[in-house]
């Protein structure tokens, strides 16, 4: 049997590899390396226990470092794995330093790469992850995208071979968990009723590192007329306590979620507030509308199909788009496939090997 070894370490990659594992181990034998990027249990083995995935054989347990730092203890131990486990194939998801680390290591050591959740760009370069996602899409043998977008983008910049236009494997999670959210509890415990609160998860470097960022972000919460639900991001949390930014009193701060209760929060907000990737498409998926606290997004179709504003860390810009996105009208298109993506990964990954 062949081996493929997927390689994870932050909340969006777990997601993404909970629908795609059930699927690979039908056909091959899978190994999961575990960076620890995201060490804190709500943000890591959470997703493990919930969400059925097998638990990793490895965990390299790297934590909180510099990118430098963390990215090269992960190339370190990941191609030690490497070496040992021998595989057909290596597997990265999305954008993250696990996803850099894992790429490089199996390129230098000519293991073929796929690289799921490809062609995706912000064209913003002050992004770490834009970095990480055009160095690993162009060292990738085998480039799974979600969308046409994504395809023109590759074209763009020379990358026509072994493209494929799979879907959003994360669309594949949401339909697989979302009959799950039904026995949660969250509501109740919060003391919140469905669409009559607002969602918002801050954790992105543009906004953690810029505090006048996270300031314009919760002037603008303390000025919203319903509560705002607020899973606290480690990293953002240590940058509001360092810098004793004060949280508006209709902000209600709660720890990470798992991913049950997470998607229960999604469904039943009336807005979400984000400066996530994943989240965005959650929402789009769950068809709650979104205002992205960045400039620019990965996910222009949410964009153009009105279902997601982008507004950055501007007060009266955050404002009047809460205001404008609940206007928004409902769609039925599907743009990122039809939530068979890991079978069409698997099936390709089956004629390849």
């Amino acid at each position: 049997m062949k081996k493929i070894i997927t390689i994870v370490g932050a909340r969006p990659q777990l997601i993404k590899a909970a629908p795609l594992s059930l699927k690979l181990k039908e056909r091959f034998e899978e190994v999961i390396v575990h960076t620890g990027q995201h060490y804190d249990y709500e943000l890591s083995d959470i997703f493990f226990n919930e969400l059925k995935i097998p638990h990793p054989k490895y965990n390299i347990s790297v934590g909180s470092k510099s990118h430098g730092h963390q990215t090269g203890i992960m190339l370190i131990e990941i191609e030690k794995i490497l070496l040992e486990e021998k595989p057909d194939i290596v597997i990265v998801h999305g954008d993250t330093n696990s996803t850099i680390a894992g790429a490089l290591a199996a390129v230098k050591l000519h293991i073929p790469l796929a690289h799921n959740e490809a062609g995706l760009r912000s064209f913003n370069r002050l992004m770490p992850e834009e970095h990480n996602r055009v160095v690993t899409d162009h060292v990738a043998d085998i480039l799974f995208v979600p969308g046409e977008n994504a395809v023109k983008n590759l074209a763009k910049e020379g990358i026509v071979k072994n493209v494929y236009n799979v879907g959003d494997v994360m669309f594949d999670s949401i339909l697989l968990f979302e009959k799950l959210s039904g026995n949660s509890k969250i509501l109740d415990e919060l003391k919140v009723a469905p669409k009559n609160f607002y969602l918002s998860t801050i954790h992105r470097a543009e906004n953690t590192d810029n505090i006048s960022n996270l300031v314009s972000i919760f002037t603008a919460f303390s000025k919203l007329d319903k509560k705002i639900i607020l899973p606290l991001h480690p990293r953002t949390k240590g940058r509001i306590e360092s810098n004793n930014i004060a949280i508006p009193g209709n902000v209600k701060v709660i720890q990470p979620a798992g991913y049950i209760d997470m998607i229960t929060l999604m469904k039943n907000a009336e807005v979400i507030l984000t400066d996530s990737g994943g989240i965005q498409k959650e929402a789009f998926y769950l068809k709650t509308p979104s205002v992205t606290l960045r400039n620019e997004t990965e996910w222009i179709e949410t964009i153009q199909l009105g279902w997601n504003l982008l507004a950055g860390a501007d007060t009266e810009r955050i404002l009047e788009s809460i205001d404008l996105v609940k206007k928004a009208e409902k769609f039925d298109k599907p743009v990122y496939g039809n939530g068979n993506t890991s079978e069409k990964i698997v099936e390709v990954l089956k004629a390849i090997l």
